[in-house]
Order: structure tokens, then C-alpha cells, then sequence
């Protein structure tokens, strides 16, 4: 059995998910992890599946045969283990280059972002437009968390960080 990433974009419609499943279950596939989403109109993916590796070809063929279907795919790498994950919810008022901004501060520390879900909306009391983001890090020794939310308020004023969820590894 091999380990394989898969990313996929396809015109959003009702059904995808349970076609994307199917396919994997008769090819003998175990769906290990996935981030599904749709996003304007378009419904994206990314699975980590496990398949003996006979029945890899005859998956994929599977999949790009569904109507719309554009996908990518990989033999998946190994991990290492880190120290610490870590999960913050960061809101600030909406700008252009945010995201390169966090982004920048994170990798200046050596801190791997392994999730980042972000969304614009307005203030419901104000209709100030506001950046709301979801990051899931990875840390490699303890010092870096203090850093990164010392960092991340560097960034303006209108930063608010919450720490969603913290564990050891």
C-alpha cells in the first residue's frame, strides 16, 4: 500500500464528494485526510489517500473522468515530527498583502504553516471590512509561539490573535 496526495478542481454541483468517494472505495482505496471546499462556484480538494499501488492508474482514471474534473497528483513524503501545533484565529482590518505579511513572519521564525483558511467579511456593527483567518502551524521548540504572536502584532493596531488550540507533539 502506498501513500498519495491528490488535488483536485472541478465546477462545483451537487454529488462531487460522494463520486470522489465511490471512486476511491472501488478501487479498494482508504481515504486517510482531506480539505474539501468550495470556493465561487468552483469545489477544490485536497485528499491524502492509501492504495496498493496496482490499483493507483486505474483511480486517477477514474477520477479525471468525472465531467470538469482537473487534478494533480503525488507519491506522498514522509513527516516529521515537530514539537508543537499550534491552531490561532488572527482578525484585522482587510488590506492587500496580508497574507504575504503573516506568511513572512512565520517563515522568519522557521515556522511551518500547515493550514491557513481565510475569509472577507464586513463588520456586522461598523461594515468595516475585516480579514478572518485560521492558521494551523507547526513549532519546533518553545520559544517560537511567544515570537510568532509578538510578530504577528507588529503587523498593525487591528490585530487580534486567539489561540484556538495548542498541543505537544
Amino acid at each position: 500500500m502506498g501513500r498519495y496526495l491528490i488535488t483536485l478542481q472541478v465546477p462545483d454541483r451537487t454529488g462531487l464528494v460522494e463520486q470522489i468517494a465511490n471512486a476511491v472505495s472501488h478501487h479498494g482505496g482508504n481515504w486517510l485526510d482531506s480539505e474539501l471546499r468550495h470556493i465561487d462556484g468552483i469545489f477544490a480538494a485536497i485528499l491524502l489517500l492509501e492504495i496498493d499501488g496496482q490499483h493507483w492508474d486505474d483511480l486517477i482514471e477514474a477520477l479525471e473522468s468525472i465531467d470538469g474534473m482537473s487534478l494533480t497528483h503525488a507519491a506522498a513524503g514522509t513527516q516529521t515530527k515537530p514539537y508543537k501545533r499550534l491552531t490561532l484565529s488572527l482578525v484585522a482590518y482587510d488590506r492587500p498583502g496580508l497574507v504575504k505579511e503573516i506568511s513572512n513572519k512565520a517563515s522568519s521564525l522557521g515556522i511551518n504553516i500547515e493550514q491557513f483558511s481565510s475569509k472577507f467579511e464586513s463588520a456586522s456593527h461598523t461594515g468595516i471590512a475585516l480579514f478572518r483567518a485560521t492558521i494551523g502551524l507547526t513549532l519546533t521548540d518553545n520559544q517560537q509561539e511567544t515570537l510568532l504572536t509578538e510578530a504577528l502584532y507588529e503587523i498593525g493596531d487591528d490585530v487580534v490573535i486567539d489561540k484556538l488550540r495548542s498541543r505537544q507533539s
